[in-house]
């Protein structure tokens, strides 16, 4: 019996060790594994994708991966979308966004969070709305939607509204934005802060964020299909103008879920990572234990129902686009969608609960 308790020892360590080690070289080299194998019921993951597939309960969702200890156990496609389509990942983008500001970070130009805004756009003649909190709003303000301007999304006269009709001086209008409370203090979402720090890699590194993101992030992961949408002044709409494959938003999530490694390599800091993923902010209870937010990811509560410990981590979209993060269960699930109206966008966030982590062994 000792003999045979110390073989299962070893093998629990050899399949641990194998599962950290098992990323995608391409995207098309994603190590594979069924659901079974991987310790997921694959009875009730497969009625999920029955439900998403007859389109009444669940709506319009697009697709549906699950990676599980670093491999691909579930693929699917509903309706006309494929693989190969670069979906709107609309608010998804700013996680990505986030991973930007921390290899800027670590390459030395951008000092750390707790730097001035204005002090990344000195040749600025003139700022409206000028004051001393202004004066004082950092990165880390922006990171954590607590920068202290009016900029919200809420109608079709919203400063947000107002941006994207603009064609040009994205960074000038929301600098302008007036102050409303001190910076760090109060929560107001604001896809301005995001949208913002392409002009602030523009002013330390000579390039706006998505020829960033080509060389520092989606390079060393093997992201060679994307899209930007991009005002005319090519700056790119950092807050949720990025379209890319299912399959990358989950390779992007395995990145998050392996402390920034890839392959061996150190893409974003684990220090950011974790950064990131703290509770700078929380909000209501919801599920047993409160929301919260990082830098442009947001936070939920394990399982209330099951025996889960650890919090999901989650990047999320307007119609329902999702990366979810599972470290109790080394698992990241990605959905894209085309939800209409709360129901169907917040749909992936119930059976992420109801059906995926009640399937996990």
């Amino acid at each position: 019996m000792r003999h045979t308790a110390l073989l299962l020892v070893l093998c629990l360590s050899l399949c641990v060790t194998a599962a950290a080690e098992a990323q995608p070289r391409t995207t098309e080299s994603w190590p594979r594994g069924s659901l079974t194998q991987q310790g997921i019921d694959a009875t009730r993951i497969m009625q999920l994708v029955a439900t998403i597939r007859e389109n009444r309960e669940i709506r319009n969702i697009h697709s549906l991966l699950i990676v599980r200890n670093g491999r691909l156990v579930l693929e699917e496609y509903f309706g006309n979308h494929d693989a190969d389509e670069l979906h709107e990942l609309q608010s998804v983008s700013k996680s990505f966004t986030s991973a930007l500001v921390g290899i800027a970070i670590a390459k030395g130009k951008i000092k750390g969070v707790d730097e001035s805004v204005l002090s990344f756009f000195p040749d600025m003649k003139s700022i409206d709305n000028l004051d001393d909190r202004k004066r004082q709003m950092t990165l880390e303000d922006l990171l954590t939607m607590r920068s202290g301007t009016d900029y919200h999304e809420s109608g079709s006269a919203s400063p947000h509204s107002q941006l994207n009709r603009k064609s040009r001086g994205w960074a000038e209008f929301i600098l302008d934005r007036p102050m409303i409370s001190e910076p760090g203090t109060k929560f107001r979402y604001d896809s301005g802060a995001v949208i913002l720090t392409s002009a602030i890699l523009q002013a330390r590194y000579g390039v706006h964020a998505d020829r960033f993101a080509a060389e520092h992030l989606f390079a060393p992961l093997g992201i060679k299909s994307y899209e930007w949408y991009k005002n005319a002044d090519g700056h790119p709409h950092t807050g949720g103008g990025l379209d890319l494959r299912s399959q990358d938003m989950a390779k992007f999530g395995l990145l998050y879920l392996r402390d920034g490694r890839w392959n061996g390599k150190q893409v974003v800091p684990a220090e950011w990572v974790d950064a990131s993923l703290s509770r700078h902010v929380e909000f209501e209870r919801s599920r047993g234990g409160a929301i919260g937010y990082g830098y442009w990811w947001w936070v939920l509560p394990p399982d209330p129902e099951g025996e889960g410990e650890q919090d999901i981590y989650g990047a999320f979209g307007f119609k329902g686009q999702y990366i979810f993060l599972v470290p109790e269960h080394d698992m990241v699930v990605v959905v894209t969608a085309g939800g209409r109206g709360w129901t169907e966008e917040s749909a992936p966030r119930e059976f992420l609960y109801s059906h995926i982590l009640k399937a996990m062994h």
